[in-house]
């Protein structure tokens, strides 16, 4: 009697599969975030306390409480479902991206608590733990430890980190500092999002992966050395509402416009090529839904240029204000590090919103 064949397991299917959206583009849109935010405030009659120097007021990165006189602790969030397939980025790429918001409020991180949701019955748990392995030697990098965290059975993959650190109370660098006059110098090129995107629909080369992996997996530790600059006036990062979003940020919260000069603003290679293409997210269309009128564009900016300027970037670079006269140490702090795509992008004048030439 021919006996039946051995039921063999399926293959785990593609990370990206299993997530409606991937990385910073799962963010809620800035527009529908700003209508559920509109009344959830602080309860009434609750004292903020002088000691939080950094709330919710102007969306900075992450919050900061004064400790002492020469401490401030950092804590921020970030969490997202998968940006590619190999689950050792995923983890890597999500720790890095968490742990960029201490880095962008000037300070250095001290440990990490880890947030994981996952699809237990479907992924392996070997795919499960080489998401955890991507995080823990992010974190390693980072010269931090992973010393908790919260697990739950999830119907999407999740993974991100909870992570503290500290800086020295004057020299907390807000998104909301930016004076008329100042330059701004962007850390990393623009267009994750569209890399993304031609990852999931496999129209991603092998070179363009490990440039985005690459990209997002890169600390932003020139944060550190940017707070201690007496020149630098606001720090953020680029992430999920793009260069536009992020940047109107930084303006509303200085009560100046950012001018961008476009043609300076470094792009990932093949990242506007791919957008050409089709291969945007529709995160993008989200953040330009949101807050595209107080964006003045020139004439002849194209769909493709809009994209990018929208494009959501998962773990993207520092966006810096600084004197005129800090621009060149502040780049010189960049490319010491590895950041050599580091750039003036444009600067901050009197008025409101953005304007790209």
């Amino acid at each position: 009697m021919t006996q039946p064949d051995t039921p063999q397991p399926s293959a785990a299917p593609r990370l990206t599969s299993l997530s409606h959206g991937g990385g910073c583009g799962c963010k809620i849109a800035p527009g529908v975030l700003s209508e559920i935010l509109k009344n959830s405030g602080n309860l009434p009659g609750l004292n903020i306390p002088p000691q939080l120097l950094v709330g919710i007021e102007t969306a900075d990165d992450a919050a900061v409480y004064q400790l002492n006189d020469e401490q401030a602790l950092i804590a921020t969030t970030d969490f997202f479902m998968p940006i590619v397939d190999d689950p050792y980025d995923f983890g890597r790429i999500a720790a890095t991206n968490a742990i960029s918001d201490v880095y962008a409020m000037g300070g250095t991180p001290i440990m990490a608590l880890g947030l994981v949701g996952m699809p237990v019955n479907v992924l392996p748990l070997e795919t499960i733990g080489a998401i955890l392995r991507g995080g823990q030697d992010a974190c390693r990098d980072a010269g931090i430890p992973i010393a908790g965290g919260h697990t739950i059975d999830s119907v999407e993959p999740i993974y991100g980190l909870v992570v503290m650190g500290l800086v020295h109370p004057s020299r907390v660098k807000k998104n909301s500092g930016a004076r008329a006059g100042d330059l701004l110098v962007l850390g990393k090129p623009l267009g994750v999002g569209i890399l993304s995107a031609a990852l999931k629909k496999e129209k991603l080369d092998a070179q363009g992966y490990a440039r985005m992996v690459a990209l997002t997996t890169q600390l932003n530790k020139p944060g550190i050395a940017l707070a201690r600059m007496e020149g630098v006036h606001a720090l953020t990062d680029i992430t999920g509402f793009g260069l536009a979003g992020h940047g109107l940020e930084l303006a509303r919260g200085a009560g100046l416009q950012v001018r961008i000069d476009w043609q300076r603003v470094p792009l990932i290679p093949g990242a506007r090529e791919l957008a050409a293409q089709g291969c945007v997210t529709g995160a993008s269309g989200r953040n330009w839904a949101s807050y595209g009128a107080e964006v003045s564009l020139p004439a002849g900016f194209t769909e493709v240029d809009k994209a990018l300027l929208s494009d959501p970037q998962t773990s993207g670079g520092l966006l810096v204000s600084c004197g005129a006269d800090s621009a060149d140490e502040v780049l010189g702090i960049f490319r010491a590090q590895g950041f050599g795509d580091a750039a003036v992008v444009g600067e901050v004048v009197a008025g409101q919103g953005m304007a790209v030439r």
